[in-house]
């Protein structure tokens, strides 16, 4: 792709005020709806550790001419999970979020995420107004629905909780794709999501609704024990494109500790640097959080769609252009 000379921006005028209308309509859908928005720091002592998902780490002055780690946040969840745990109500979240060793068409280091929490909300709830939020911000019609087992039926040819762990590597390799040497189960149903099923994504008309993802990938969302057990969360599509992923929220305190020492482990066994718990945020669970629903959404993918345009540099003002 031919880029502007680094000093201008990366997106033209026009973009630029169709992707403003759009940030504005997104406030005021949450307005309507009476869902406050919280601007919650840019940085923290600490991130929520997650395997394959590196933060950007920050040394910050105490004043004491010594310093400190910290890190830019790779998501706005655990201030707003606080806020919601300390006044339980809905909130929303619209800012700027970083990822390290993300670039390409749909990745940026730094990007525009948006996340909301709606207390006592059923995870269909969730899904029907992140639903409603991505038809009128796209004009795209109403969604497909599919079971994660579903997808990989039909486009891998191997059950994601039945077939045996050759007979999904098998599927790999025939598929056209030698999986890393080293991948566990998981990490063979990971391969195979972003190598087969994601780019046949496509072949969905319009939005696609995505449910039944295994119990390992629940992250920070309640399990339904089955069987199979499966996380209780959703994942939107659009023409392709992953746009939006919601959780039936986990209320329980000594299980989110339990999960976030669980990917420090994964994190040591991939290679990767284990990383602080977020104190406050455990504190804020154990205070009583309140049955919930929350999602994530990206902005700057959900413009793409609006604008059809085809590489998140040409959405954002000034990208991160290697």
């Amino acid at each position: 792709m031919s880029l502007a000379p680094s000093w201008r921006p990366t997106a033209n005028l026009d973009t630029m005020r169709a992707r403003a209308d759009i940030l504005n309509q997104i406030r005021r859908f949450f307005q309507e709806r009476d869902v406050l928005e919280v601007d919650v720091p840019c940085m923290a002592a600490t991130v929520a550790p997650e395997p394959n998902l590196e933060p950007l780490a920050c040394a910050l002055n105490d004043g004491l001419s010594q310093q400190r780690r910290t890190y830019l946040l790779t998501s706005p969840e655990t201030y707003l999970k606080r806020f919601v745990a300390a006044e339980k109500i809905a909130v929303y979240s619209m800012g700027h979020a970083f990822r390290n060793d993300e670039r390409g068409a749909l990745h940026n280091p730094e990007f525009t995420m948006l996340e909301w929490y709606r207390p006592l909300w059923s995870l269909q709830q969730l899904r029907q107004e992140t639903e409603l939020l991505i038809r009128q911000m796209t004009g795209c019609p109403p969604a497909q629905h599919v079971r994660y087992q579903q997808l990989f039926l039909n486009h891998a040819g191997v059950d994601p909780f039945s077939s045996s762990d050759a007979e999904i590597f098998g599927a790999c390799v025939a598929c056209g794709h030698q999986p890393p040497s080293g991948l566990d189960r998981l990490g063979l149903l990971d391969f195979l999501m972003v190598m087969v099923i994601e780019p046949n994504m496509v072949n969905y008309s319009g939005l696609l609704s995505v449910d039944g993802f295994p119990a390992e990938r629940a992250a920070m969302a309640e399990i339904d024990p089955g069987p199979p057990a499966v996380a209780c969360r959703f994942e939107f599509y659009l023409n392709g494109i992953e746009l939006a992923n919601g959780y039936q929220e986990l209320t329980d305190s000594s299980e989110q500790r339990s999960r976030l020492e669980q990917a420090n482990h994964q994190r040591l066994k991939m290679g990767q640097v284990p990383l602080p718990l977020d104190e406050a945020f455990l504190s804020a669970m154990q205070s009583g959080f309140p049955r919930c629903a929350g999602v994530a959404l990206g902005v700057d993918r959900l413009v793409m769609c609006a604008l059809q345009q085809d590489h998140i540099q040409k959405v954002i003002p000034f990208a991160w252009c290697d």
